[in-house]
């Protein structure tokens, strides 16, 4: 009787000899099983579909720009607006949302979640989007800044002539495309989202989101509402671009100024949007263009006098600017109603700051707020390096698209899992009857941090910062490349010399 072939381990080869130059492969004792090509597409696929997870960089690392730390912030930022509006989106249902975006101890109710510092990591949305704002003027500002100190006139009109000619398209076309895909999944799929006004037929849906979208998206539109009702979130979208024509408006104002003399009247721009306007944002981006600015003029070591003196007790001064500016940022926002800041517990004398000028007054705080915080990061490094962490850096470049999709995304897949683990309200029993109490869970914990809250998050989180990076690599960063090209495409060619 003959007995079987042993299998052979690869290392068990037993006529294994040096590879010569003349070597040849030789028929395989055991055919080659070669994988068909939509099996290789298909791992092309799982590894650009998990490429966010699983993606490592070897060798070197890249050195980092000296404001990496801008980017981590805003990424981290990014994840703060995404914390806020699951938080409230979740205890919506249970009428709590007051509890997290009042002040500690309002009405008597004292929570962990809403304690002074630790609030931010709750309810910090607002003032991550100040941040978003304040970061936005420093980095728009930064180019032209430098050739303004170094008195390159010329070079000033080339750079922000680009830059403003690319803004409306690299804000704008990532918003279109998305809440188009968005729009049209209520008609493909068949989607039900509470949040949704779902027409009758995709082509009157089309109709619909393109009115709405042109008004939103006009500088100076001034009616209607102030949201996209595709995308309620992007109202900030919207301010960030009056921001920027703002920031270079008074860009090319100042170009021709002594240092001086600019330093001033950025100071003045802000004074007058926030005490004698009702322009919050605006004096968040100039903020953002006086730090850079001053940090610019710093590195020259040619900062005024006055900066130079308190150089000594640099560290004590950003350190109280950063509890300053975290205290600050946990301004309660429940009502504009300024009395109601005054019956909150820590906030009396505060309340009395507040302008005129300013409607809700939580964006006066958040101002300052947004301020102190960037400004004291760079200054304080134990802070500036953990935003510089392969973390924060990884959520700042994908933050623009976290920011788009984590929206679409909880009206959609996180409101099914939440109903299904306890969070429903009445519109979910009427159109979500088969998710209610499906793999219901119990609210058990400090508020905020309830296993019925934190559970959902494992599928919800993963996902959406899994899809914030498809968006990024497939939409984003394309129409970043697109603005750029279209806009030198239309420059006209240089004259050739004989």
């Amino acid at each position: 009787m003959k007995m079987p072939t042993r299998s052979l381990d690869i290392l068990d080869v037993e006529d294994w000899e040096e590879i010569k130059t003349s070597w040849k492969p030789a028929s395989p004792r055991h055919p080659v099983v070669r994988r068909p090509k939509s099996f290789r597409w298909l791992a092309k696929l799982l590894k650009f579909i998990l490429s966010p997870m699983c993606s490592t960089k070897k060798g070197a690392p890249e050195k980092q720009r000296p404001t990496a730390y801008l980017d981590g912030l805003r990424g981290f930022a990014a994840l703060l607006v995404y914390w806020h509006h699951h938080q409230l989106w979740a205890h919506a249902s249970t009428h709590q949302n007051e509890i997290f975006e009042d002040a500690f101890g309002y009405d008597n109710k004292y929570h962990l979640a809403a304690f002074h510092g630790i609030r931010t990591f709750f309810s910090g949305g607002h003032y991550a989007v100040s941040t978003f704002f304040v970061i936005s003027g420093y980095v728009l500002s930064a180019k032209p800044l430098s050739l303004i100190q170094d008195k390159e006139f010329v070079k000033i009109g080339d750079n922000v002539a680009s830059a403003l000619f690319r803004r409306w398209l690299r804000l704008y076309l990532p918003l279109i495309i998305v809440t188009f895909l968005y729009m049209t999944s209520w008609h493909v799929f068949g989607l039900w989202a509470v949040n949704a006004q779902r027409k009758g037929s995709w082509r009157e849906e089309l109709r619909s989101w393109y009115f709405e979208f042109k008004n939103f998206s006009f500088l100076y539109n001034l009616g209607g509402e102030p949201w996209l009702s595709y995308q309620y979130h992007a109202w900030s979208i919207q301010i960030e671009f009056k921001g920027s024509v703002v920031t270079y408006s008074c860009l090319l104002a100042f170009s021709r100024l002594t240092g001086n003399a600019r330093l001033w009247c950025q100071v003045a721009m802000i004074f007058y949007f926030m005490y004698v306007a009702d322009g919050w944002f605006a004096a968040m981006f100039m903020s953002g263009m006086l730090l850079c600015d001053l940090d610019l003029l710093a590195k020259k070591n040619k900062l005024p006098r006055i900066f130079r003196k308190l150089q000594p007790a640099k560290s004590f001064i950003f350190h109280h600017f950063l509890i300053f500016s975290i205290y600050l940022g946990g301004v309660p926002s429940v009502s504009p109603d300024t009395t109601r800041l005054r019956n909150s517990r820590g906030w009396y004398y505060l309340s009395y700051f507040k302008p005129q000028a300013v409607f809700d007054y939580k964006w006066f705080y958040l101002f300052w707020a947004a301020t102190l915080l960037v400004a004291s990061i760079p200054r304080i490094p134990w802070l500036k390096r953990f935003f510089e962490t392969r973390f924060c850096q990884y959520l700042g470049r994908i933050s623009f698209a976290l920011y788009l999709v984590h929206g679409p995304i909880l009206w959609t897949l996180g409101d099914r899992v939440y109903t299904a683990t306890g969070w429903y309200q009445e519109a979910q029993l009427t159109h979500l009857p088969r998710w209610v109490d499906m793999f219901r869970l119990p609210k058990t914990g400090p508020r905020g941090l309830e296993l019925a809250f934190l559970a959902p998050h494992l599928i919800l989180l993963p996902f959406t910062i899994w899809l914030a990076e498809v968006v990024t690599k497939l939409i984003d960063e394309p129409c970043v490349r697109f603005t750029q090209w279209l806009y030198r495409s239309l420059l006209p060619r240089p004259i050739r010399v004989p």
